[in-house]
């Protein structure tokens, strides 16, 4: 016969369900930035180790979970915001000029800037004396920044080097917009 101080009371095991959970809190945590890659790896640990539930209660107590209809609110207010600025886009692109492409066949980049001896002149402070060219490779054409002051940029993009361009595109030389046209 035993006696009641011979058995042993162990406090109930971790689900695997509740680990989980916990371990999901942490991955976002870390996926919205609230937690440094080393102290997700650390809790994760942790988390891995746990014995009790309020030990993972601990390890997640500042990582507020968002329920199912916060997501969706969130999720639809993020989906409503990218397009409007695609909308945004789409409304400037038709209220640009148009910048028409030189002929293809013309062996000589046109050359883009506010000097005087360029193909293209454009007299406005924001853009440099010689801006960029445009010339055709390969069957495509190719925006080539030349070390502009304010920067050639396509589709609301910094060019950096050279950048592929088509009928369409939005490109800009320092402030001065256009939309690229084939005819």
């Amino acid at each position: 016969m035993t006696s009641s101080f011979e058995i042993h009371t162990y406090p109930a095991r971790l689900t695997d369900a509740e680990r989980d959970r916990a371990l999901e809190v942490l991955r976002e945590g870390a996926a919205l930035g609230k937690l440094s890659h080393d102290t997700f790896v650390r809790r994760m640990e942790l988390a891995l180790a746990a014995r009790q539930p309020d030990e993972l209660a601990a390890l997640t107590a500042d990582l507020r979970t968002e329920g199912r209809f916060s997501r969706a609110v969130f999720g639809t207010v993020g989906a409503v915001s990218g397009f409007t600025v695609r909308l945004r886009r789409a409304w400037q692109a038709e209220k640009l000029p148009k910048l028409l492409l030189p002929v293809p066949t013309n062996p000589h980049p046109l050359r883009i800037g506010r000097d005087p001896a360029n193909g293209l002149r454009l007299s406005h402070e924001t853009v440099s004396r010689v801006h960029a060219e445009l010339s055709r490779q390969g069957g495509m054409w190719v925006l080539r920044d030349l070390g502009s002051t304010n920067g050639t940029s396509v589709n609301g993009r910094r060019v950096i080097g050279a950048a592929v361009v088509q009928d369409g595109d939005q490109i800009s030389f320092g402030k001065m917009g256009f939309r690229l046209s084939g005819s």
